[in-house]
């Protein structure tokens, strides 16, 4: 179950990647910004050097940040955040 969640988070970072490098533009810096603090978080949380982290963290904060991007709620359906004050970020 660990293996197909952390397949997952994989895949969402993958097509977060994907749209940040084929956007020529970056029209909203300070919507890029919450993006990268999420993408950031969950880099620190995995690098942490006692080797814990939580999944859970993890999987959020990578789920903010794609849904940011893609506001594609099926995709991160079943990752547990706070949509409401996240899509606020955003106006």
């Amino acid at each position: 179950m660990e293996q197909r969640r952390l397949y997952h988070v994989q895949n969402l970072a993958f097509e977060i990647m994907d749209q940040m490098n084929r956007d020529n533009e970056l029209k909203r810096t300070d919507h890029l910004k919450h993006v990268i603090d999420n993408l950031s978080r969950a880099i620190g949380s995995l690098t942490d050097p006692s080797g814990t982290f939580s999944l859970e963290y993890v999987e959020e904060k990578i789920a903010i940040a794609h849904y940011l991007l893609f506001k594609n709620e099926k995709k991160v359906a079943r990752i547990h955040f706070d949509k409401q004050s996240v899509s606020s970020l955003n106006e």
